[in-house]
């Protein structure tokens, strides 16, 4: 996948990591239960949207493949997508 067609996905990422990062701080500086898990449910969910953003990119791409032309290649890859699509969920 081109890092172009991604762009949003790197930016998603990153915003997690900052996320991420601003939870450890807030462990560490012992901040109330509830606003740590707000932060952690808030970078867990940005983590599921970039996921499920590079699995359509990759079944865009897929759909368009004109390489794949057998229907046992086209299985396979939709078997894969699948997987993949369901170890997010």
């Amino acid at each position: 996948m081109a890092a172009e067609e991604l762009k949003s996905v790197v930016n998603r990422l990153r915003r997690a990591q900052g996320q991420i990062a601003g939870v450890v701080r807030m462990i560490e500086e012992g901040r109330d239960c509830e606003d740590v898990v707000t932060q952690l449910a808030a970078a867990s969910r940005a983590l599921d949207k970039a996921g499920f953003a590079i699995i359509a990119t990759g079944l865009q791409h897929c759909l368009n493949d004109s390489d794949m032309a057998g229907s046992g290649e086209r299985e396979q890859m939709r078997a894969r997508l699948e997987k993949l699509f369901l170890s997010l969920a």
